[in-house]
């Protein structure tokens, strides 16, 4: 069903369900499996494509949460998911430990989002291989605890893309096929403003590997600065003018937490990238 989900022409939503306690935006909302539930079929009926589940806060300051505790709170959201929402939706599992993708696979989800590019956990790679599961490979300067103390680049985006594409032919050394290889900037992990800023401005250079991108700045606090906003939840239309510019940019997935705006977004920069391919046989003013 991967493949068939990513050959559709239109950019693809992957819905964030944190089923977390402490996430900087949604921390606490839908940690009961029911409300986990609800909030995932009406991200459906909103326009998602993928639902990604995580079990683990990765906001800046936060601690590791063990294997144990995120497989307690991830298993019966992902069994009530996949038992329950019609059509051809996936599920993404979002953590770096091998034992915590394993048991979220068997409980019915079909894609590992990792973000230490298998770096955190020798044994992802592998088991995504073994389990044929795409994965997506997502760059971070430090660990979540520590990302935001004080990150350096001297070219952010080199730095980057370099990093990338070795843990992208780490990941094809394992033995996972090309074609089931996503790959990641992300934004806000490690990165000061201008970092991110600059990664956004050069979207297309990660596009253009020949890698599926998937771009994540749903409400992350760089664009607070520049709005001069202090609540997350009020970043929804920062968010969207990021995901416009990321379609015109060639990206092919954007993990969200606001779907009906961010979908409107997405349709409309696509069906402005499609006709801006005939331009030159549109009537001009003048003609």
């Amino acid at each position: 069903m991967f493949a068939e989900i990513m050959q559709r022409p239109r950019p693809l939503i992957m819905g964030i369900l944190n089923v977390t306690p402490d996430s900087f935006s949604d921390g606490g909302l839908f940690s009961d499996p029911e409300r986990a539930l609800l909030h995932a079929q009406d991200m459906v009926r909103q326009g998602a494509d993928l639902i990604d589940v995580g079990a683990e806060s990765t906001r800046p300051g936060a601690f590791p949460t063990s294997a144990a505790e995120q497989i307690a709170r991830i298993v019966p959201v992902i069994e009530a998911l996949r038992h329950s929402i019609q059509g051809d939706i996936l599920i993404s599992l979002d953590t770096s430990l091998a034992e915590v993708a394993a048991a979220g696979l068997d409980a019915g989800a079909s894609i590992i989002n990792d973000i230490t590019a298998g770096r955190g956990d020798p044994g992802l790679l592998n088991l995504a291989a073994e389990s044929g599961a795409p994965v997506v490979l997502m760059h971070m300067q430090g660990t979540p605890r520590t990302m935001q103390d004080s990150p350096h680049y001297r070219d952010v985006v080199e730095e980057v893309l370099g990093f990338l594409l070795e843990r992208a032919a780490a990941a094809q050394a394992a033995g996972i096929p090309r074609e089931h290889i996503i790959l990641d900037p992300g934004i806000g992990f490690g990165k000061r403003q201008s970092d991110n800023l600059v990664l956004l401005a050069n979207l297309n250079r990660f596009t253009a590997t020949g890698y599926a991108t998937l771009l994540g700045t749903s409400r992350k606090r760089f664009m607070g600065a520049i709005c001069n906003e202090a609540s997350p939840r009020e970043l929804v239309s920062a968010t969207v003018a990021t995901s416009a510019l990321g379609v015109m940019a060639g990206v092919k997935l954007f993990r969200v937490h606001d779907i009906r705006e961010n979908r409107q977004a997405l349709d409309v920069a696509y069906a402005i990238k499609q006709a801006s391919s005939i331009g030159n046989g549109l009537p001009t003013y003048g003609d």
